[in-house]
């Protein structure tokens, strides 16, 4: 986030024009040849020091910390992103990555301002929402855990009060398959190990009629990790209350420190696109073709595919 809106300018509409044109070339490269993209500051819900993130930086919109951003300098950057996009029915908004150590609250209170201005700027694509604890779907229904402040607002207590008016949206979740869900590490707790975290959540969705994305998740590579992948995507076909998944990661390898501790299905390079992807994801893949555009997706009438 504080490469497109340096310190300099502060969170909101003014963005570095630079970096955002490089940034809508990838956009538009990726979307016009018939696949989407799913936009999502990557930044914790917090602003002004990247340095040592997912810790550094002033949680957006605590009024206690003269250096944070507020809430409504977060709603003037999403309505002047999702202005710039706004025509691109390819694009699905995530709203943050992965806010934690905070209250639930004011998670719920950015949400809504970020939806509100996404959909005061005219877009209509699918906002993913993210909730607390790193946005994790095995604590969803959890007052303790990481990423939670202890006695923390679950965030299956709330985040259903988000409101859109157009109710194209979805909670985003995370789910890795280590021992303690950082996705760093080479061994999987167990072939069932996603599904296992996953069906507190999934029965919470379809009892309020509500739907997730699982954005990120990841396992090794090894036999277990393979096998603890592929029952998760089964899982998630097999239940209608998710919409939808995406890898991580298949970016640069620098992500990784040595490029193996997390998993990366980085074309060519990564080590899981020799894996993970023709052992278990591209087998999945196949199996949804051809992919269809998006329209105007319901919690109650699902479209998404």
């Amino acid at each position: 986030m504080e490469r497109m809106c340096p310190l300099e300018y502060g969170l909101g509409p003014n963005f570095n024009e630079t970096y955002f044109d490089l940034y809508k070339d990838a956009v538009d490269y990726v979307t016009t040849h018939g696949s989407y993209v799913l936009i999502d500051p990557h930044n914790y819900m917090r602003y002004n020091n990247a340095s040592d993130q997912p810790w550094s930086g002033s949680v957006i919109g605590n009024t206690s910390d003269l250096r944070a951003a507020t809430t409504q300098q977060f709603a003037s950057f999403w309505h002047e992103l999702a202005s710039r996009f706004r025509y691109n029915p390819n694009v699905i908004f995530g709203i943050n990555n992965e806010p934690h150590n905070m209250t639930t609250e004011l998670i719920l209170r950015n949400d809504q301002a970020a939806i509100d201005a996404i959909r005061y700027a005219g877009a209509s694509q699918l906002v993913l929402v993210p909730g607390n604890g790193f946005t994790n779907a095995e604590i969803w229904t959890n007052t303790s855990g990481n990423g939670l402040e202890p006695g923390s607002t679950p965030n299956s207590e709330i985040m259903g009060r988000i409101f859109d008016p157009i109710d194209n949206w979805a909670f985003d979740m995370h789910l890795y398959l280590d021992y303690d869900f950082s996705g760093t590490h080479q061994k999987c707790v167990g072939p069932n190990f996603g599904v296992k975290n996953l069906r507190l959540v999934s029965e919470w969705l379809e009892k309020h009629n509500y739907t997730a994305f699982l954005s990120e998740f990841g396992g090794g590579y090894n036999k277990v990790c393979y096998e603890a992948l592929d029952n998760m995507l089964s899982y998630l076909e097999r239940h209608p209350s998710w919409i939808g998944w995406t890898y991580w990661a298949a970016g640069p390898i620098w992500w990784n420190n040595d490029g193996q501790n997390t998993p990366s299905a980085e074309p060519f390079n990564g080590e899981g696109f020799k894996t993970t992807w023709p052992i278990v994801l591209e087998p999945h893949v196949w199996k949804y073709q051809p992919i269809k555009r998006f329209g105007v997706s319901s919690n109650f009438k699902r479209e998404f595919v």
